[in-house]
């Protein structure tokens, strides 16, 4: 390769905003930014589109898509609402979380945007290019982080291309996200109780396992081994070895630091950025300094302890 993109990279701008909805319309593959990190979205009612997002990430079929959405009322027409569903949307949407539900059996979604699951994950992003994208198209958006399947998920337009470049049609530009992390995904269950299948920047108050993997796959973000930097991870680490990639925390200074002021909202916006630089750096293996379990904090370290697994 000559090192020029293939992928075109425009402004999230209205007109970039504007050849994006096109591009969706004719069944491309746009990165676009949101709150947490860019997504790669593709329209979610064509099974040959979705069948590219697959494919273009590398993306076992056995791990469904997030739907995005404008709002409740276009929600509903893929998913059944029950009034804790309904009222979890009312008070986080749009924002970072993504609710698990009852699948409409007339949603017309692509059946692989589910993964043959009965049930369908549904969010209302908050950033604003995203919403303006949905509101330019007439489709849900099918929009799984925008990077290849197990490795970092991107936080920037340079992280998109660094696995994509060449893969999809077009990057919206839209600077650094914002939360870091993907979505909190939460199960609304047929009997009205909450289950959290992957933590995340917003809490409500219910927790899971937050470890390990689920014995099935019911939202993305439950592989066990996943957001790999390509490189042996140590966690927990105060210091590190001198074959070593510290990222460090609060009082553990590194080769970068997630937040010299131990801020885990700080942390949670650098943390795939920090990945990514580790991977980049000369040391065979990374290092990362204790971050607190608490808050946003739970969404580090998950991400982290997954980063850290080693592949199936």
């Amino acid at each position: 390769m000559s090192g020029k993109n293939v992928t075109e990279v425009v402004l999230a701008g209205p007109e970039g905003i504007a050849k994006a909805a096109r591009i969706l319309e004719s069944g491309g593959l746009v990165a676009v930014p949101t709150e947490t990190v860019y997504g790669l979205a593709a329209r979610a009612d064509s099974p040959e589109v979705v069948a590219r997002i697959y494919a273009a990430k590398g993306r076992p079929d056995f791990n469904p898509l997030i739907v995005h959405v404008r709002d409740v009322e276009q929600a509903a027409r893929y998913a059944a609402f029950s009034p804790a569903a309904l009222a979890l949307a009312q008070a986080h949407w749009p924002g970072p979380l993504t609710l698990v539900l009852p699948r409409r059996a007339e949603a017309g979604l692509a059946e692989a945007v589910t993964a043959g699951l009965p049930t369908v994950a549904l969010r209302a992003p908050a950033h604003p290019a995203m919403r303006a994208l949905l509101e330019a198209v007439d489709f849900p958006l099918a929009a799984p982080s925008a990077n290849r399947s197990g490795f970092i998920s991107p936080t920037t337009a340079k992280h998109v291309l660094a696995s994509l470049d060449g893969r999809i049609d077009l990057v919206l530009d839209g600077g650094p996200t914002t939360a870091g992390v993907e979505s909190t995904i939460v199960a609304v269950r047929y009997d009205g109780s909450v289950e959290e299948l992957r933590p995340g920047p917003l809490s409500i108050g219910v927790h899971g396992e937050g470890k390990g993997i689920a014995a099935r796959i019911e939202a993305p973000g439950q592989l066990a081994s996943h957001y790999a930097p390509g490189k042996p991870v140590r966690l927990e680490a105060s210091e590190a070895a001198p074959d070593e990639f510290l990222i460090g925390f609060g009082a553990v200074k590194g080769d970068v630091t997630l937040s010299a002021s131990a801020d885990v909202s700080e942390a949670a916006a650098r943390l795939y950025a920090c990945l990514h630089e580790a991977a980049r750096a000369p040391q065979p293996r990374i290092a990362v300094a204790p971050v607190p379990d608490d808050g946003v904090g739970r969404a580090i370290n998950d991400r982290l302890r997954r980063a850290a697994a080693p592949a199936a």
